[in-house]
């Protein structure tokens, strides 16, 4: 829903059982309109639309994209943005470091993306701006030299040219502007800034020049601005404080690089500040955290650089004397702390005031998707806790 000039505001459906279509369209009908109804009664909705592969491989069967149009229509919905990053099932089942697969090297995550921006162009809106946000690339604990890690690299680029041809051509055609999300994470491919700094300028621009040469005919600057419209960053608030990186700083950065941000996924970390009197209640209370479904990366930062562990657990079993740890888990993004813990919640509050003045992103997609894993105290009928993570919101804004 768009709730101010400049913004559109919505939630990832991906916390919703999304396996096949049937089980995604099941799941948008019992939710979804439930949801408007109490954060935008008067006004259409849009929806953060998320479709595994197999959803959007069924999406395209017969009259059923046609069929979704016409249910969007009827209950005042839209799409405007989807979460193209889990490519399999994201639920009931151990995910983990699977959530990379396939990665970007691979022509199965092409084609993915590919369909479900045919698909995204079809449902959007006339008059609006459109994006799918996708993995960093790959994972960095697959790769286990550095050749590996530049060929990986370079393919991921090559790869991404052709999204970058394909909504070239799909906004000449439709005029609809697309974007391609790059959504840095802990142990991806691209964590911080820097990263996708580096990426852009040593693999993506040099990479993808020839071919939008050939394509378009369009060549030095006039090329790097046309890549740099297409693929753009997702920035997720919870993963770059994990980064410990200040937003206006990364903004500043991605500015003057010219890189733009194609959406802000609203979302929180733990953190986790030690002191001397209780410790072991604080490790107790992180403890309820760790379950065996999604990736859990914990960091820390150390002489001004970040270090990162892979996971929760390696940090649980060696319960090192740290002075401030963070975690990968997305915890409600209306909660400052809970029991022994707190959230980097004062990081979503910094992005906020930061887009009232200067609106980096027209796209806002609150995206908790753990409330099926979360410790029993933080859970609450899921409606319910989406509707007070969208009130929380508009209200700040």
């Amino acid at each position: 829903m768009r709730i101010n000039t400049h913004h559109q505001l919505t939630y990832c459906t991906n916390i919703h059982p999304g396996s096949d279509w049937k089980n995604t369209f099941d799941s948008l009908k019992a939710y979804v309109p439930n949801i408007k109804d109490q954060v935008a009664p008067d006004v259409p909705f849009g929806l953060g639309l998320r479709l595994s592969n197999k959803a959007s491989e069924e999406l395209a069967q017969s009259d059923r994209l046609s069929e979704f149009k016409q249910w969007l229509q009827q209950e005042g919905l839209y799409v405007f943005t989807m979460n193209g990053f889990p490519y399999g099932n994201f639920h009931d089942e151990r995910v983990k470091d699977d959530v990379h697969t396939p990665d970007w090297t691979t022509r199965e995550r092409v084609d993915y993306t590919k369909r479900l921006f045919g698909q995204l162009a079809e449902l959007l809106p006339e008059g609006m701006s459109g994006g799918i946000s996708t993995s960093p690339i790959s994972y960095k604990h697959w790769f286990a030299t550095e050749a590996l890690r530049e060929k990986a690299f370079e393919t991921g680029a090559l790869h991404l040219s052709e999204i970058v041809l394909q909504l070239y051509d799909l906004e000449r055609t439709t005029g609809k502007y697309l974007h391609l999300d790059l959504e840095p994470e802990p142990d991806g491919f691209l964590e911080n800034s820097d990263e996708v700094l580096l990426f852009f300028e040593k693999y993506l621009v040099p990479m993808a020049t020839p071919a939008v040469k050939a394509h378009t005919g369009k060549e030095g600057t006039e090329a790097v601005e046309l890549i740099k419209r297409y693929i753009t960053v997702c920035y997720d608030i919870c993963h770059f404080s994990l980064a410990y990186e200040e937003p206006e700083d990364t903004f500043q950065k991605f500015r003057q690089a010219g890189i733009a941000i194609g959406k802000i996924q609203v979302s929180a970390a733990l953190k986790i500040l030690f002191n001397e009197q209780g410790k072991d209640a604080i490790w107790e209370s992180l403890s309820n955290f760790d379950e065996p479904t999604y990736l859990h990366q914990v960091t820390e930062k150390l002489d001004g650089k970040v270090k990162t562990y892979n996971d929760l657990p390696v940090v649980l079993a060696e319960r090192n004397d740290f002075t401030e740890l963070r975690a990968h888990f997305h915890v409600p993004i209306f909660l400052e702390r809970f029991d022994m813990l707190f959230s980097t919640q004062d990081h979503i509050i910094k992005v906020l005031d930061h887009i009232k003045k200067h609106p980096v992103s027209e796209h806002l997609e609150i995206e908790t998707y753990t409330w099926d894993v979360l410790p029993k105290e933080l859970k609450r009928e899921l409606t319910e806790s989406i509707v007070r993570e969208i009130n929380w919101l508009k209200d700040r804004m």
